[in-house]
């Protein structure tokens, strides 16, 4: 965030207060933090480790936006190491008695910078939803977080909004984060506050950027409810088949399987809850819908994963 200049900067890429598993690998924290790293390749490095933990669930702590805040402090708690653990009671401690705005910038606002260095970047999500979720942050906070914010904080904010704000006020952060090309942001956009609010036009247009940028579409929350049946969803996708086999690429195979569910009549299944463990599994590839054929599958060689350029620009 944009802080005064009298307060220190907290670098995000210190894995101070991380268990073993979760702790950076030491050649990426050299690039990351050592004195010869360009900043650019140092923050993309950064931003590629914590987009690879966030494709390995079982490596942090659970998902922020999908968690009671209370079942997210106790798992948290079980995974942080002693001072890791105090500073975060600390900090929840300094939010509740200090709700709110004061001042230029509030302290648990401060709190949410240090997070990443005090708890680890597998934690640094949770601690930092639990830190909004104790300060009580309502749409105005949680905008002015955002507006600020870094990239880590903004997607804190995010993951946030479904403990926070009840109804649709913050939409727009979520409009702004599926309008980046940071793909860490638009997975969280999909998040359990997207899938409530977001309009059919625009989540069905968020569905076709995951697709694009190579965001897993199990990061969706609620997938199969909102695409099942949905015809004009059905329609986009085949036209971005059509489109990526008339130029000689691939077709990623999560389109088969959003277009399996688009076409699908019939309720979705229930939704899973939080403490139920889900293994993804590959839908069959449907039947082309009558008059469109089906665009043929082709190596995914030229197809850039989120992790060898997290800034795909979108076409």
């Amino acid at each position: 965030m944009n802080r005064p200049d009298a307060v220190p900067a907290t670098p995000e890429a210190d894995p101070a207060g991380a268990d073993p598993a979760t702790a950076a690998h030491p050649a990426t924290e050299t690039q990351a933090v050592g004195p010869a790293a360009h900043p650019a390749t140092a923050a993309q490095t950064h931003q590629r480790a914590d987009h690879r933990a966030d494709h390995q669930p079982s490596r942090r702590t659970g998902h922020p936006a999908v968690l009671p805040p209370a079942d997210l402090r106790r798992l948290l708690a079980d995974r942080l190491d002693p001072s890791a653990h105090a500073w975060l009671d600390r900090a929840l401690e300094e939010a509740a008695e200090h709700p709110g705005t004061h001042g230029p910038i509030s302290v648990w606002e401060l709190r949410l910078a240090e997070a990443g260095r005090r708890c680890g970047t597998a934690h640094a999500d949770a601690a930092r939803v639990l830190i909004l979720d104790a300060a009580r942050a309502d749409t105005d906070a949680l905008t002015r977080v955002y507006s600020q914010g870094t990239a880590d904080e903004r997607r804190a904010v995010l993951h946030a909004l479904a403990h926070l704000v009840p109804g649709p006020d913050a939409v727009p952060l979520v409009e702004d984060a599926l309008r980046t090309n940071d793909t860490r942001l638009v997975a969280a956009a999909l998040g359990p506050y997207g899938a409530r609010h977001l309009d059919p036009h625009t989540w069905r247009h968020a569905v076709l950027k995951c697709l694009f940028t190579g965001v897993p579409v199990d990061r969706i929350t609620d997938l199969a409810r909102r695409a099942r049946g949905d015809g004009e969803l059905a329609r986009m996708l085949g036209d971005f088949a059509e489109e990526r086999t008339a130029a000689g690429r691939s077709v990623p195979d999560d389109l088969y399987r959003v277009l399996a569910l688009a076409s699908t009549d019939g309720p979705a299944p229930p939704t899973p809850t939080p403490t139920q463990t889900q293994t993804p599994t590959r839908a069959p590839r449907p039947t082309p819908a009558p008059g469109r054929p089906r665009a043929p599958h082709r190596p995914q060689a030229d197809t850039p994963h989120p992790d060898d350029d997290p800034h795909v620009k979108e076409t």
